[in-house]
């Protein structure tokens, strides 16, 4: 049997967080939850925006400096430990989070929150699991020393 190269990810994560915004948008025009919306937390949604795509977009950078793949399906070279992976082991998937609860906040909408915790658990099993699995065997103690000093998320 030919041994693959890289995390057995179930899901692409942008279509998961994909699918959990236009979720979070169908379900505020389905089902509008019931409670008031300050204007601030419209604010606050832009800055979770920004936050989140300059936490994701940094992250990349340095896989890109690191000349390593981005890609979940991809054959990684070396764990990378600069830039947010100084603090975060998921700084790409904390970024999503951000966006999942910005953007909808911006539309005046808690279902981005309310679905954090859903989106939180199917990431871990769906595809953090598997990179973290596929990590340990292709740069064991490496790996494990980067895994005893940085959290997974922060």
């Amino acid at each position: 049997m030919e041994q693959r190269d890289h995390a057995n990810v179930k899901i692409h994560p942008p279509i998961l967080l994909l699918l959990h915004i236009l979720a979070a948008f169908l379900l505020n025009r389905l089902l509008p939850l019931p409670f008031a919306f300050p204007g601030i937390l419209v604010w606050v949604g832009y800055g979770l925006i920004l936050v989140g795509l300059g936490l994701a977009s940094s992250a990349v950078r340095e896989l890109i400096k690191a000349d390593t793949t981005l890609d979940p399906h991809g054959s990684a070279t070396e764990i990378v430990t600069t830039g947010p992976y100084r603090f975060s082991r998921n700084p790409i998937y904390l970024g999503f989070v951000c966006l999942l609860i910005g953007f909808p906040f911006v539309f005046r909408s808690y279902w981005g929150l309310v679905l954090s915790p859903v989106f939180f658990a199917l990431i871990n099993r769906l595809v953090i699991q598997h990179e973290e699995a596929y990590l340990g065997k292709k740069f064991a103690e490496v790996y494990t020393r980067y895994k005893s000093r940085v959290k997974r998320w922060l």
